[in-house]
């Protein structure tokens, strides 16, 4: 066993990276494990996995772990910038005072056990760094030792046991918010985490339905069928004019094709293919004949695009004004099929008013989509390639944003560097609403940054800290361990209750988000997000994230006052 260990320490020796990655398969492994509806989930998985690998000895850069963190967070708000920003106004004030209340029961919690136990400031700061998981308290507690005019040798051993502290109780301080958030919130609540996502994702649409990957219509609101002419005389202008929706595609006559025009007559027995809305499709074959299987050479592609609308005159105009301002020849054949704004689907009536930069729907035939799309706007082209120069410019300048200080009564108070890119990536994700052409990131690459992002750091940090946890553990004892749990659990329970009775969540999703948030606890808010599915929870974690950066770190000096 010992040369097995001494094999491996020498591996991670040559290679820290190997640690981490090994880390990440261990740690989603163990994650994936259910004991009845418990799942302790990849990320905090990760966590115990680097911290077990840990006690081999490891030594791995911090800078990967800030790499690693920044690329989560930015992604985080990349993708829920449009909307957090519409969020924002009266109704944030529900998420500020979760916040609040957090940092509040979370100082009380820290000065009761450190009295009751008989703690001294630097234990009692250190629990409050690691229990609350709030790094920044280390410095602003350190500060403050120094300034109660002790003798020097007293301070610095306060200081060494802020460390202490924070080395026992910042691992648990990490898993405990997922235990909550993901576990015991849902129970609470009486329902899933992933329904109230759906829900809560259709009112924010307004009503409209959107199927998610994977899924189809079964009954599409734009349908061809082919029919068989009964009634001669027909021209494809009557046919068309008497219909709201209705366009002669093909005409077979006698086995071979007719060009189509508008003035073109139609024979009995001619078969024709019509595409539309499918009640005026029935309404129309009603009149023309009798409806026919499939019939060779009627066969029609149809492309769905999305368009970026930049014609001017359209904004501030109804749906139906904006096809009154396109002629018929132009707008014959394709149908707008949905109706988008900073990434959120509009719901799509004739009274629906159109914003310049909206994203329409057209459904076609390939020229005539390009013929509508050229008098309209451009056409958004799916693609997988990612907007390196753009995100990177992102991600940097959040990264000098996290640099700023500002001291308040002596006390810096900054973002940092995690704060820093979250607040870039709302910004640029909001840009990227605004402006859907530029800033492309796909769907697959923002998801692969926020899971590789977050668990990658959580386990960097268990891989630094995890030999220097269990080492002091087992130096004093369980006690600082335990106390650390109750730091961390029981400010989160009050605050579930506060939420739920007084603050009146009704939705496990977005409770979930601002629960997290208001912790600072991105492990935890990475498993919220994988269960939702979707970015739900992320507008209320930004409120309450912001605001806890800056009341938690504002704890290291009242520690050290009341303690």
């Amino acid at each position: 066993m010992h040369a097995f260990t001494d094999l491996l320490s020498s591996l991670f020796s040559a290679c820290p990276e190997m640690a981490l990655f090994l880390a990440l398969v261990i740690g989603c492994r163990i994650g994936q494990f259910r004991f009845g509806s418990f799942q302790l989930g990849g990320v905090a998985g990760s966590l115990l996995a680097a911290v077990l690998i840990a006690q081999v000895g490891v030594h791995i850069d911090s800078g990967i772990k800030n790499v690693l963190f920044a690329l989560f967070i930015y992604a985080v708000g990349f993708q829920s910038g449009p909307q957090f920003f519409r969020s924002l106004g009266r109704q944030s004030l529900r998420e500020i005072l979760m916040a609040v209340v957090l940092a509040v029961t979370g100082l009380v919690t820290v000065v009761a056990v450190a009295r009751l136990f008989h703690l001294d400031k630097g234990l009692a700061a250190g629990l409050a760094a690691g229990g609350l998981t709030q790094s920044a308290i280390i410095g602003t507690a350190g500060s403050s030792l120094e300034k109660l005019g002790l003798p020097l040798v007293q301070v610095q051993q306060m200081q060494g046991n802020v460390a202490v502290g924070y080395a026992v109780t910042y691992i648990f301080g990490s898993i405990g918010p997922i235990l909550l958030c993901v576990n015991i919130l849902p129970w609470f609540m009486g329902r899933g985490i992933r329904e109230d996502a759906v829900r809560a994702e259709a009112a924010q649409a307004g009503g409209v339905y959107v199927c998610g990957e994977g899924e189809v219509p079964a009954l599409p609101d734009i349908v061809g069928r082919t029919y068989r002419v009964t009634q001669a005389a027909l021209s494809v202008a009557s046919i068309e004019s008497a219909a709201h929706a209705v366009t002669v595609e093909r005409i077979m006559r006698g086995g071979r094709p007719v060009g189509v025009t508008v003035d073109a007559v139609l024979q009995a027995g001619d078969q024709i293919l019509l595409v539309g809305q499918r009640a005026d499709i029935i309404a129309a074959g009603q009149r023309v004949g009798t409806e026919t299987g499939d019939v060779p050479g009627m066969d029609l592609s149809l492309v769905r695009h999305d368009v970026v609308l930049s014609r001017r005159d359209f904004a501030g105009r109804t749906v139906a004004q904006c096809a009154q301002l396109l002629s018929a020849a132009v707008k014959h054949g394709v149908y707008l099929v949905g109706l988008s704004r900073a990434g959120q689907p509009v719901a799509l009536a004739s009274d629906t008013t159109v914003h310049e930069g909206d994203v329409a729907t057209l459904l076609g035939t390939p020229a005539d989509v390009q013929r509508v799309a050229a008098q309209v706007g451009t056409i958004l082209t799916p693609g997988i390639k990612t907007d390196l120069i753009f995100h990177s410019l992102g991600i940097a300048l959040g990264l000098l944003i996290g640099l700023g200080v500002v001291r308040l009564g002596g006390i810096p108070l900054t973002l940092g560097s995690g704060g820093g890119a979250l607040l870039s990536g709302l910004l640029f994700g909001w840009f990227h609403g605004r402006h859907p052409a530029r800033g492309s990131m796909p769907a697959a690459a923002s998801t692969l940054l926020v899971d590789l992002g977050l668990a990658g750091f959580v386990a960097v940090t268990g891989l630094q800290t995890g030999q220097q946890a269990i080492a002091t553990i087992m130096q004093h004892g369980m006690t600082l361990f335990l106390l650390g749990v109750v730091v961390t659990m029981v400010p989160l329970v009050i605050t579930m209750f506060f939420g739920r009775y007084v603050l009146r969540y009704d939705n496990t999703a977005i409770f979930a988000g601002a629960l997290a948030g208001s912790r600072s606890a991105n492990p935890a808010f990475g498993e919220v997000l994988n269960k939702a599915g979707n970015a739900v929870p992320t507008t209320p974690f930004a409120i309450t994230y912001a605001v806890a950066n800056v009341l938690l770190t504002l704890l290291g000096p009242l520690v050290v006052a009341f303690a």
